[in-house]
């Protein structure tokens, strides 16, 4: 059995090693950014999460504005990673790149102007 999960160990980081040189030689550094910034606000909506499960809910509506703001900027990024990725050209050849920042940044103001209105 533990040549077997040893192996299996192997493979496993052989194949994460292989994803890390293929996603570093592919995908350009706009790409790269966006993506570290999807992660981040992954990271903070956990942080969030888990003050409001473990220490308190009392300002709820701070939570809910703060928790609201950064799944909604999860997903206008998320929009725009899809828009200036390598191969859209298909799917968004009438939306140039400058014009799908710009949406995301006006998104992005309407976004946090409800999210601070909402915080009361």
């Amino acid at each position: 059995m533990s040549s077997s999960s040893a192996s299996s160990a192997s493979a496993i980081s052989s194949s994460l090693s292989t994803l890390a040189q293929n996603y570093g030689a592919t995908k350009p550094a706009r790409v790269k950014l966006i993506d570290v910034f999807l992660l981040a606000l992954v990271l903070a909506g956990i942080q969030q999460f888990a003050y409001r499960v473990v220490v308190t809910s009392f300002p709820y509506n701070a939570f809910l504005g703060g928790f609201g703001a950064t799944v909604g900027q999860f997903v206008l990024l998320a929009g725009l990673r899809s828009q200036v990725a390598p191969g859209r050209d298909a799917e968004y050849k009438h939306v140039s790149q400058e014009r799908a920042f710009f949406d995301f940044c006006a998104a992005s103001v309407v976004l946090h102007l409800f999210a601070f209105n909402f915080l009361g």
